[in-house]
């Protein structure tokens, strides 16, 4: 069985949407990657149409299990975290409607899953994604890449069951990004 998950990274200048395949034993396939991109010129009610508007038509031609969002990161600058919440709402909204279960995952959960770092810069995430996802060439813009990585980091995470599996079988199966991800979950929880 193949999950599909839809990956957003929610902006208004550029939202970044990419969709893989993951299979169970963990093996990616990228289907599609984009960017929604918004001129700030623009009026906020346009801007946030043009991103439904993309948002819905990825989610109908693309029909993904669950949509991963990256979830608001609170150290931004007041206007850069307004612009990001509001577009993520649509999104949100938009897979709601569906009837889509949504993930929000943090910028280092992300780096953590795809490159065993939480603390990874944005060049290590994209050379990892277009590795894991066997890519000939790196996506562009960042945000193509990002949201191909949180599509990645939830499929691992909720829907192969990477986590469960790092101190179980098939624990030899996970990339050593995974298996570094998975053991910081696994001891978080425990810490819990």
């Amino acid at each position: 069985m193949t999950l599909r998950v839809l990956g957003v990274d929610p902006g208004l200048t550029r939202c970044g949407i990419g969709v893989v395949d993951v299979e169970r034993n963990r093996r990616a396939t990228m289907v599609a990657v984009g960017v929604v991109g918004t001129s700030a010129g623009q009026t906020l009610d346009r801007r946030l149409l043009v991103i439904a508007e993309a948002i819905d038509e990825w989610l109908d031609l693309y029909k993904p299990d669950v949509v991963a969002v990256e979830r608001v990161f609170s150290q931004m600058n007041v206007s850069t975290v307004m612009g990001v919440a509001q577009a993520s709402g649509v999104v949100i909204a938009a897979a709601a409607r569906r009837g889509l279960p949504v993930a929000l995952h943090t910028p280092s959960e992300v780096k953590a899953a795809v490159t065993g770092s939480g603390s990874a810069n944005k060049d290590s995430v994209t050379k990892l994604v277009t590795k894991i996802l066997r890519l000939d060439a790196p996506p562009k813009p960042a945000d193509a890449a990002d949201a191909l990585a949180l599509a990645l980091t939830h499929a691992w995470r909720a829907g192969s069951g990477a986590a469960a599996s790092a101190t179980g079988p098939g624990k030899d199966s996970l990339t050593p990004a995974q298996r570094a991800w998975a053991e910081a979950e696994a001891k978080a929880r425990r810490g819990r």
